[in-house]
Order: C-alpha cells, then sequence, then structure tokens
C-alpha cells in the first residue's frame, strides 16, 4: 500500500515554505484559475469535488461557501482558518502550516473570493509557536508580490489576512467559541441553529462568516487548479468520502507521523504506512480522542471513509489515529482521556460541566482500586445525559470514549472494579 501524495508531496522540502519554491511547483495555478471564475463556479467545483470539512465533523464544505449571501449588502465578509488544534492524538494542521504554509494561504484567497470575504483570519494553537512563524513569514510574502492584500494579481479582488494566537484552550476548536475568542471575549460556545443564527448569517462580530479547517483549505488550491470532477475520483471506492485525508499515527507503531491516504483505504493498511504495530493490535482510536475506541477484530474490518467508519462503531474524526497493543490497560487510558475532557470544559453548561467531572470521579475510584458494583453501569448513564445535551460538542466527546471503550473491553472495567487492579500485567496508562 503506497501513501497518496498530494497535500505532503513537498511537505519536506524547505523551498516549497518560500514563495519562489512554491511557484516553482505549480502553486497559485488554482487561485489564478479562481480569479477567471465566477464566484459560484467555484463553489460548484468545490460541489463536484465533494470536499467534506477535514476538522472532524466531515460538514460538505460546498454548503458552508454556498450559505453565504450572495448580494453584498453587509461591510465585511470573514473567513477564518480553524488552526487551533486541540484534538490529542491529532498534529496534521501543525505540520501542514509549518511545511506547506501556501497552500493554506492560497486556500483561505479561494474560499474568501468564492464567498466575497475581504478579511481572513488564522486562529493559531498558541502553543504552535513555530507554525505561526511559518505562516507569518509566507503572508508577509505574499502581499509583498500582490497574492494578498488589494487588488490580488490585477484582479480587482481585495484580501487581507491576519494571524491570531490563541491560548491553549480546547474549546476555542469549536467554531462559535473560537469566534468569540477572536472578538475579545471568554472562549464559550454560542447558541446554534435554530435558535440563533448561522455563521454564514451573523458569525464573528454578527457579521457573515466562513469557518473551515487547515487541511480543508490546503485542498482548495488541488480542487480548482485540477478540476472538482478529478478531485472526486480519489475515494470513490467509498459511499460518500471523497479526496485523501491527512492521518496523524502516533501510539504503538514504529514509524509515527501524517500519512495522506485516499479514502477507502483500510485501517491495517494505513497502520503497515507507519511502519506497523508494536507488539500485538489491542486497540485503536481511529479519529483523535474523542471518537470511540475499537477492538483489533474491528480494526481488521475498518475501511476508512465517513460512513464506512461508522459502520464499525467509530469515525474519521479529525484523523488523529492512536494505536493500542496489548500492553496498554484500557481503564487507565479512559481514565487519562476523562481527566483531559474533564479539564478542558468550559463551565458554561450543566452536563458537560458536572457530567465530565462525575466521570472522572468514578474511573479514578476505579484505578485506585476503589471500583464499586454498579460502576460501570454509572459511567454509561452519565455518558446517557451528557451525548447530545451539552452546549457544544466538547460534551459529546467526553461522553463517546468512556462509551465506546465499555462497549469494546467490558471485560477490563468488570475485572478491575471487581479486583482493585488492571487485568493488564504491564499496567500501561499512555501509549509511547
Amino acid at each position: 500500500m503506497a501513501e497518496t501524495k498530494l497535500l505532503l508531496e513537498h511537505a519536506h522540502d524547505p523551498s516549497y515554505r518560500t514563495l519562489d519554491g512554491y511557484l516553482a511547483k505549480g502553486g497559485y495555478a488554482g487561485l489564478k484559475r479562481a480569479l477567471g471564475m465566477d464566484r459560484q463556479a467555484v463553489i460548484d467545483q468545490v460541489k463536484a469535488s465533494g470536499l467534506r470539512g477535514r476538522g472532524g465533523a466531515g460538514f460538505p464544505t460546498w454548503i458552508k461557501w454556498n450559505g453565504i449571501e450572495k448580494d453584498k449588502h453587509a461591510p465585511h465578509h470573514f473567513m477564518l482558518c480553524n488552526a487551533d488544534e486541540g484534538e490529542p492524538g491529532t498534529f496534521k494542521d501543525k505540520q501542514l502550516m509549518e511545511e506547506t504554509p501556501f497552500l493554506v494561504i492560497e486556500g483561505m484567497t479561494i474560499g474568501g473570493y468564492a464567498t466575497q470575504a475581504d478579511t481572513g483570519y488564522v486562529y493559531i494553537r498558541g502553543e504552535f509557536v513555530d507554525a505561526a512563524r511559518a505562516m507569518r513569514k509566507a503572508i508577509d510574502e505574499a502581499y509583498a508580490a500582490g497574492y494578498l492584500g488589494k487588488n490580488i494579481l490585477g484582479s480587482g479582488y481585495d484580501f487581507d489576512l491576519h494571524i491570531h494566537m490563541g491560548a491553549g484552550s480546547y474549546e476555542c476548536g469549536e467554531e462559535s467559541a473560537l469566534m468569540s475568542s477572536l472578538m475579545g471575549e471568554r472562549g464559550m460556545p454560542r447558541l446554534k441553529f435554530p435558535h440563533a443564527p448561522l455563521p454564514t448569517v451573523a458569525g464573528l462580530w454578527d457579521l457573515p462568516t466562513v469557518i473551515n479547517n487547515v487541511e480543508t483549505y490546503a485542498v482548495a488550491p488541488f480542487i480548482l487548479e485540477r478540476g472538482g470532477e478529478w478531485y472526486s475520483t480519489l475515494g470513490a471506492s467509498t459511499k460518500n468520502s471523497r479526496g485523501t485525508k491527512v492521518f496523524s499515527v502516533s501510539g504503538h507503531v514504529n514509524k509515527p507521523g501524517n500519512y495522506e491516504i485516499d479514502f477507502g483505504t483500510t485501517l491495517l493498511d494505513l497502520f503497515a504506512l507507519a511502519g506497523g504495530v508494536k507488539g500485538t493490535l489491542k486497540a485503536c482510536v481511529p479519529g483523535g480522542s474523542s471518537v470511540p475506541m475499537i477492538d483489533a477484530d474491528a480494526c481488521s474490518k475498518a475501511v476508512i471513509g465517513y460512513e464506512e467508519m461508522a459502520e464499525v462503531g467509530s469515525m474519521v474524526g479529525s484523523g488523529g489515529c492512536i494505536v493500542l497493543n496489548d500492553q496498554v490497560c484500557i481503564v487507565k487510558f479512559i481514565w487519562r482521556t476523562a481527566l483531559f475532557y474533564a479539564n478542558e470544559s468550559c463551565g458554561k453548561c450543566t452536563p458537560c460541566r458536572e457530567g465530565t467531572r462525575w466521570l472522572l470521579q468514578i474511573l479514578e475510584r476505579i484505578v485506585k482500586g476503589n471500583g464499586q458494583p454498579g460502576d460501570k453501569e454509572l459511567l454509561l448513564e452519565i455518558c446517557s445525559q451528557i451525548d447530545g445535551r451539552s452546549f457544544c460538542g466538547l460534551g459529546d466527546a467526553a461522553a463517546w470514549p468512556v462509551v465506546g471503550a465499555i462497549k469494546a473491553f467490558p471485560q477490563e472495567f468488570d475485572y478491575y472494579i471487581a479486583n482493585g487492579r488492571s487485568m493488564v500485567e504491564s499496567d500501561l496508562v499512555l501509549v509511547g
């Protein structure tokens, strides 16, 4: 199984991080084509490509772009890039910004043109200093050469792009909390549609706003250069997943790193690209810490696609693939996951604020040897009161890993509760 190279084809070439090097390898061909097209035609190309958001939700990108007002009456339209990437196990966006910054910038400029946005912001996770420096340098070069700013390439289109550094809050990866943070407010989520307008109607400063992930924008130049129909041929073996996807593979594999594959690739083939599993495969968290884990049997059946991963009980998510071998204690792994979500809850709503703490408290007493009969069932009951009831997706993200682990490995929870210790002899908590 060979890795597909599209976004990462030139990632390890230092010259690709400069404007001259980017142009030498065909950079900005997509934007040049887009600027000669009607705005709706650009969106139609994205629709034909089948591109879905690469941040985790998998929402069709063209619907967001098409949802913004066509006749611009608002004083500004905004184009936002969610580069917060706080999902444990995921580090693809960091590499894309560090090693392919012009892909992201060109993609945002294409999106800005299609949606009549005149201002863009890249919201970067505060710890990603190297990524921010790479983006800043590339933005400065793009301005100097006329690829950003006023009258881009003589087209009459104006687009300014700014960087905003976050402060390390996982919650600010949620799109409405990201907008609140950008506006100088607390990083907490807003009411969602249908109780409040969509961001495309009233987003940043209550003005029309489109928000996409780093990887989503990085795909746009290829779609505009080569056509949406061409892109849709990648991953065509799946039900409704098109193109390539970058997976961050970590844990018990021989070559952890980012790997780009076509949708339709099997999960075991992805493991093989990462050098194979160290030891005996036990479980995998395929799409970042918030998605349900699956056992080795499900891994052997899993095909990477949005609908296909659901068939084995998990999700593509953000692409943070954590591989676990048989030396890992599942109970302690989930306790550590629950600790993260309890700490990262913003506290705005009761189901998440209280529920994540209850999950953590019960899991802590189990791993300390004080588990009580019925604790497993109590964990599932608490999850049912969080899932779908929290103000944003963080509550779901806290509940799904617990439910998934209990479903895949009920015997480990039963043993730990009954015996006060793990059934795994080495009792590892974290992968390494």
